[in-house]
């Protein structure tokens, strides 16, 4: 890969960095320290709007500002009444909107004439497909070893070919089981021109995740994650991968009951200032909670099982980058050899 200030991909061109490596919108995991440690250290930061209403999503994406002149995003769910936060990001000229779980067609026009770009996450070749039809400026294919919530059934190193190949020439970007230098490399020969991390950066130092949470993932194997529909109060019929904690157990055990017939539904099981949280609700463990944390949703996807350690988001950042570099490179160097 080329140097910092010299984008490695197409796709890094358009977007105005000089890694490819975006930080997934995590949620209510994401800071605006977080987002902009990643833009800074050359990657894409990518802000998480959806259920912050459009004070705090003002207010987030001025902080982001205050803190690099680097590019960023905001990504929003269409699932969601999303337009007022969708009208702040063009007036603070937020430059890359992301979309997810939805047409893209419902807000494509508004974020190119309000002086965006659009990337939209798809989970199968028919959604890339309408989304190059809407005219989306870059197509992010999410593998089913995804965490948080997952769109589609196949995994990354089938649908990254299969969607760039249907696409071709908007950009690709692949989403799942991405932590380290090695996916990057793998995704990047697979068609994709970046990666979109999620959660490995769950456990950089400034993503508002609690203790016991990042501890989890540090201590997760490959196995120990699962595709459920387990939590699902606040956003019902959205398959999601999580690590397996004393809730799912419980809920898999009772034969996995529709609500509200589930083991301990509506239980209070953790708490914070101002805050109740319920058994099954989508909400993952934050800072400042007391209680059961470990058994909130505690999203993450297969790649957990590759992250062993706390690291500041400018770190990991470098960190994938030089990897992937250096095995490209390695690869480069056997290709001349096998020629000669």
């Amino acid at each position: 890969m080329k140097a910092a200030n010299d984008a490695p991909t197409p796709v890094c061109d358009m977007l105005g960095i000089g890694a490819p490596v975006i930080q997934a919108p995590i949620g209510s995991a994401v800071t605006a320290e977080l987002v902009a440690a990643v833009s800074a250290a050359g990657g894409l930061g990518m802000a998480a709007l959806t259920w912050s209403g459009v004070a705090r999503s003002a207010e987030l994406i001025r902080r982001i500002r205050a803190l690099t002149d680097r590019p960023f995003g905001a990504n929003l769910v269409l699932a969601f009444p999303i337009g007022d936060i969708l009208e702040v990001c063009l007036r603070e000229r937020v430059p890359i909107i992301s979309t997810f779980w939805g047409d893209p067609a419902a807000v494509h026009d508004r974020i190119r004439t309000g002086g965006a770009m659009h990337v939209h996450t798809v989970g199968s070749v028919a959604e890339a497909a309408r989304a190059a039809e809407v005219g989306v400026d870059v197509i992010v294919a999410q593998g089913v070893e995804a965490g948080g919530h997952v769109r589609g059934h196949t995994s990354t190193l089938t649908l990254v070919p299969a969607v760039a190949d249907e696409v071709g020439p908007i950009p690709v970007v692949a989403a799942g089981g991405i932590a380290d230098g090695r996916g990057l490399a793998a995704v990047l020969a697979l068609g994709a021109q970046a990666a979109w991390i999620g959660t490995r950066f769950l456990t950089a130092t400034e993503a508002a995740t609690h203790s016991i949470y990042r501890q989890r993932i540090v201590d997760a194997r490959v196995d120990e994650t699962t595709y459920t529909t387990c939590f699902d109060v606040g956003w019902p019929d959205a398959p999601h991968r999580v690590l397996r904690n004393d809730t799912l157990r419980r809920w898999e055990q009772a034969g996995s009951p529709a609500a509200p017939h589930r083991p301990g539904e509506g239980d209070v099981i953790a708490t914070g200032p101002g805050r109740q949280c319920l058994r099954y609700e989508d909400l993952p463990p934050l800072p400042g909670l007391s209680g059961d944390v470990e058994a909130l949703a505690l999203y993450a996807g297969e790649a957990a099982g590759l992250v062993h350690d706390v690291q500041p988001a400018a770190e990991i950042v470098r960190g994938i980058v030089s990897q992937a570099s250096a095995i490209r490179s390695l690869g480069r160097g056997t290709q001349r050899r096998e020629k000669r």
